[in-house]
C-alpha cells in the first residue's frame, strides 16, 4: 500500500459546509480523526493524498484535525493553496509553533483559530490568522468582554449551526460564514397534518408529474407535453445533464435527445435533482447542497457492492432524504405523490431497507463523529479507506454541479 493510501486507511473523515451570508457554500470543512491515536499517518502523505483527490480547482478545504500531534506535524508542511488549517487557541498561543505559523502565512495558507485564547496573542501570531471560529454556544455571551482582553480583530466564522434560525442569528451577530448543517429536525411521519396542507408550488407540481410519467414509462411526446408548460424546466434539465460530473461524451441539446441517451431510469435521477433544487427560498440552499451530496455519496458508497440499478436507488434515496424538511411535509404524506422504489420508501421512513445502512453512514459523515462513522461503516463491512475515498470522490463530483 502506498503512503497516500496508508494515510487514508489510518483516518476517519467527516465533513460540513462553510456557508456565507448569501447562503452559498464557499468551502468545506474536513474533520480528520486518527482511527488509532497511537498510529498516526505521515503528515506529508496525508497532504499528498488530499491533493490527489481534492485538486486546487475543487475549491477551499478547511482541515479540522482532531489530533494535536498530527496537527503539529502538518504545521511543519506547506499545504496546497486551497487548503486551510484550523488551529486550537491553546496551540496558537504556544511559542513553539510561532515559526511554523509564520512560514504558513508566508506560503499563503489561511489559518483559522478555534476558540478563545486565554491570554492576548502576540501581534506576530495575530497577523498570521485569517479567521476565527467561534462556537455558537460560546457566542451567546451578550455583555461579556472579549476573550483574553482582546477585541475581535479578525473576521469570525460561527460553528455549531444546526437550524436556519441559528444561521440567521450568526449573520446578525456579524459572522462572515457559518459552519454546520442547518437542517433542522426531521418531521414525524406518525403525525398526520390533515387535508389542509398547502399544495406544492407549480414548478414542483410539474416535476412530480414528470417523475410520475417517467415512472409509468409514457411516450416521449407525453413527457414533453409537461415540459412545454414550463420551458425553464427543460433548460435546467439540459444544464444538469451536460454537467461534467455526469461524464457524457456528447452534448445533450434537447429533451428528446436526453431521453434517448439516458433512458428513463437515469432520467428519473436528474428529475430528482431538479425536484430538490426547485425551491426559491435562499435559506434552503444548504439543504439542497446537502441533499445532492447525500445522493452522490450514497451512490459512491454502493459502487463496490451494488449493481447499477441499486446505485441509482441509493442516489434517489440520498437526494430525497431531506425533502420532508424542504417541503415541510412528512415522508408518509410526500411519498403518496412521488413514486419511489420500495427500498427507497422504507429507508426514508426509517424502516428496514437495504438502503438504510447507507443513509445512516451518510448522516454519520455529516456529524463528523468518528465513533458513529466507524460503527456505520462496520455495519456495511466497509473499510475506513473505502469510506474516505468514496467521500472525497462524491464531494468532488458534487462540486462540478454547483
Amino acid at each position: 500500500m502506498n503512503p497516500e493510501a496508508t494515510a487514508f486507511a489510518q483516518l476517519v473523515l467527516g465533513y460540513a459546509p462553510m456557508i456565507d451570508r448569501h447562503r452559498a457554500v464557499t468551502a468545506l470543512r474536513l474533520t480528520i480523526t486518527p482511527a488509532r491515536p497511537e498510529q498516526l499517518p505521515d503528515a506529508g502523505a496525508l497532504l499528498a493524498a488530499l491533493a490527489e483527490l481534492w485538486p486546487v480547482e475543487a475549491g477551499r478545504l478547511s482541515l479540522n484535525i482532531a489530533s494535536e500531534p498530527l496537527l503539529a506535524a502538518v504545521l511543519q508542511q506547506l499545504p496546497a493553496q486551497n487548503l486551510m488549517l484550523e488551529l486550537p487557541a491553546f496551540m496558537a498561543g504556544d511559542p513553539a509553533h510561532a515559526a511554523a505559523l509564520n512560514a504558513l502565512h508566508q506560503n499563503g495558507t489561511a489559518i483559522l483559530i478555534k476558540g478563545r485564547p486565554s491570554a492576548p496573542l502576540p501581534r506576530a501570531v495575530l497577523d498570521c490568522l485569517a479567521y476565527s471560529i467561534i462556537d455558537l454556544a460560546d457566542e451567546r455571551r451578550d455583555g461579556l468582554p472579549p476573550p483574553g482582553g482582546q477585541a475581535r480583530q479578525i473576521p469570525h466564522v460561527q460553528a455549531g449551526i444546526s437550524h436556519v434560525h441559528e444561521m440567521a442569528y450568526a449573520f446578525g451577530r456579524g459572522a462572515i460564514a457559518v459552519l454546520g448543517w442547518p437542517l433542522g429536525e426531521a418531521l414525524d411521519n406518525s403525525v398526520a397534518r390533515g387535508s389542509g396542507a398547502a399544495k406544492p408550488a407549480p414548478e414542483l407540481q410539474a416535476i412530480i408529474e414528470l417523475i410520475n410519467r417517467v415512472d409509468r414509462q409514457e411516450s416521449i411526446e407525453r413527457i414533453e407535453a409537461v415540459l412545454k408548460l414550463d420551458p425553464t424546466l427543460a433548460y435546467r434539465l439540459i444544464r444538469y445533464i451536460n454537467a461534467p460530473a455526469f461524464g457524457l461524451r456528447v452534448e445533450i441539446s434537447s429533451f428528446r435527445h436526453a431521453v434517448m441517451m439516458l433512458g428513463y431510469d437515469r432520467l428519473k435521477r436528474w428529475l430528482a435533482l431538479l425536484m430538490i433544487s426547485s425551491g426559491r427560498d435562499p435559506d434552503l440552499k444548504p439543504l439542497v447542497y446537502a441533499a445532492v451530496r447525500r445522493g452522490l455519496l450514497m451512490e459512491e458508497l454502493g459502487r463496490s457492492n451494488c449493481d447499477e440499478g441499486q446505485r441509482g436507488e441509493l442516489f434517489v434515496c440520498g437526494v430525497f432524504s431531506l425533502l420532508d424538511r424542504m417541503l415541510q411535509q412528512p415522508f408518509a404524506e410526500l411519498l403518496q405523490a412521488i413514486p419511489v422504489p420500495d427500498a427507497v420508501r422504507l429507508a426514508l421512513l426509517d424502516e428496514a431497507s437495504p438502503h438504510l445502512p447507507y443513509l445512516h453512514l451518510v448522516r454519520a459523515l455529516e456529524s463528523a463523529s468518528a465513533w458513529d462513522i466507524r460503527a456505520a461503516a462496520d455495519a456495511l463491512m466497509m473499510s475506513q479507506q473505502e469510506v474516505n475515498q468514496a467521500l472525497l470522490r462524491a464531494l468532488l463530483a458534487a462540486r462540478q454541479l454547483d
